[in-house]
């Protein structure tokens, strides 16, 4: 074992590397877009509610790799554009994600006392800054674990990337298979998996903790 990660090491790290950033940058840009589509969806104009419903629906209700091939085929075919691979691979996560951070940050939102918002509006606050300074903070202190679970999730959700030629960590695993020959190459990547979600799992656990000792 020892030779063989000698040999193929460096595949694996190029491939950690690349997974760990598509996973952070997946979940950045997906809880921005997450948060718009939570406050969007809960609220009072049923237009823009009812899009944001259907985004969600549909993003959380269909294949990643389909809409992976949406946006990287479809990227070609309806607008000419030839999008980079781990670009392509990017907007298709962060667009996945989004749909379930939604979920999340509105469950947040929904579990902040009701009396919290009475109380700013009782003191002359704006609903916007209701939400802006009282409801959103004590929101995403609750939903915290849940996003960094959405983030362990993520990790192993990049594989898919792979399909459309995104050297991440599994892409580079099956580079190592072919050269090699040798079933060692997946039981590595399979290893590596567990590490880091495993590591974030415990960092996770001691985080959600201390947040509650906080309380």
């Amino acid at each position: 074992m020892v030779q063989f990660l000698q040999k193929y090491g460096s595949f694996y790290w190029i491939g950690i590397k690349y997974t760990l950033i598509l996973s952070v940058l997946s979940l950045f840009f997906g809880f921005f877009l997450g948060t718009l589509l939570a406050l969007t969806r809960l609220s009072k104009h049923k237009v823009l509610s009812y899009l944001a419903t259907a985004y969600i629906e549909f993003f959380r209700g269909t294949p990643l790799m389909v809409q992976l091939y949406m946006v990287y085929f479809g990227s070609f075919i309806v607008f000419g554009l030839d999008m980079n691979r781990f670009i392509s691979g990017l907007v298709a996560v962060s667009l996945n994600s989004a749909a379930y951070v939604a979920e999340i940050i509105r469950s947040g939102i929904n579990s902040v006392d009701k009396g919290q918002k009475e109380a700013g509006l009782s003191l002359g606050l704006k609903e916007s800054q209701v939400m802006r300074h009282i409801i959103l903070p004590q929101a995403f202190k609750n939903v915290l674990p849940a996003l960094g679970n959405e983030l362990v999730t993520l990790i192993k959700e990049t594989s898919i990337a792979s399909t459309i030629g995104v050297t991440e960590l599994m892409y580079n695993a099956d580079k190592v298979n072919v050269a090699s020959y040798d079933f060692r190459a997946l039981v590595v990547a399979a290893g590596i998996y567990f590490l880091i979600t495993f590591t974030m799992s415990k960092s996770l656990g001691g985080l959600e903790r201390r947040l509650a000792g906080n309380d």
